[in-house]
């Protein structure tokens, strides 16, 4: 039987630090060295309310989001010090909050990448300003109608969402952003069918690229191996073939407590 704390639901984006943003105005940390490009920015998301501080470097980044912690980050790929995909994640090593990654080139390959590095959103350049805004009031809605709870637990898993921490039985399983990011989806929905198109769009924000359900289909993979681990415990993720995805939430399990097969 799946069990949250509170008897809450936690968000499908995670732990993002969204919860001020009913009463305050969210802080975004706009990564931009482009000049036309960071005032047209700049001046859409103050106009729109929103605090605002900028960087125009990787480290310049690094430093800004130390010391402002921001709800949200727009981020353009290409840095004068850094590739973007590196500043990307390095900082999911540090934050949950969603990343817009904004990038001039749109092969596919270079999406895929972008979203695996961690990036939730992509942007392709030149970028909109109403786009921008609208891409953040989305987030916003996702993040904030929702109730979070601190923790769940379903047999021997357990993910400590105010730590970010997954466990099965006493091993803590390290995740990427995008396993953690699934997962996080995935029991939000405890026991009911995420389609491939939901999935997609709920980790990954689009659907505009060919390898999409393939990299899904890898993604679900690398997080049923992982969780596996070398204790011999399996996350019941049942493959709907041709549909989607789901995490059972009540199954029974052997003597042992391990996780059932599943899928």
């Amino acid at each position: 039987m799946a069990a949250y704390s509170q008897g809450l639901r936690p968000s499908s984006e995670g732990t993002f630090a969204f919860e001020h943003a009913k009463n305050e105005s969210l802080r975004i940390l706009l990564v931009e060295d482009e000049y036309s490009t960071l005032n047209i920015l700049s001046s859409a998301l103050k106009s729109a309310g929103f605090s605002l501080c900028s960087a125009s470097s990787g480290e310049d980044a690094l430093r800004k989001y130390q010391s402002a912690r921001p709800g949200l980050i727009l981020l353009d790929l290409f840095l004068p010090d850094m590739d973007g995909k590196n500043l990307l994640r390095r900082l999911r090593n540090w934050t949950s909050v969603p990343i817009f990654a904004m990038s001039a080139r749109n092969e596919d390959s270079e999406i895929i990448a972008c979203f695996d590095a961690g990036a939730d959103y992509y942007l392709a350049k030149p970028v909109a300003a109403g786009v921008v805004l609208a891409g953040i009031r989305a987030a916003l809605r996702r993040a904030c109608g929702r109730t979070q709870c601190k923790a769940f637990m379903a047999g021997d898993l357990r993910v400590d969402f105010d730590r970010r921490e997954v466990f099965v039985g006493s091993e803590e399983i390290r995740l990427s952003a995008t396993e953690y990011h699934l997962l996080n989806v995935l029991v939000c929905h405890a026991g009911r069918v995420r389609t491939h198109h939901q999935l997609i769009h709920e980790v990954w924000g689009s659907t505009q690229y060919q390898d999409a359900v393939h990299l899904l289909r890898v993604t679900v993979s690398n997080l049923r191996r992982k969780l596996a681990s070398d204790s011999g415990h399996v996350l019941p993720i049942v493959t709907e073939p041709g549909v989607g995805y789901r995490l059972q939430s009540d199954y029974a399990y052997p003597s042992s407590a391990a996780f059932a097969q599943a899928g």
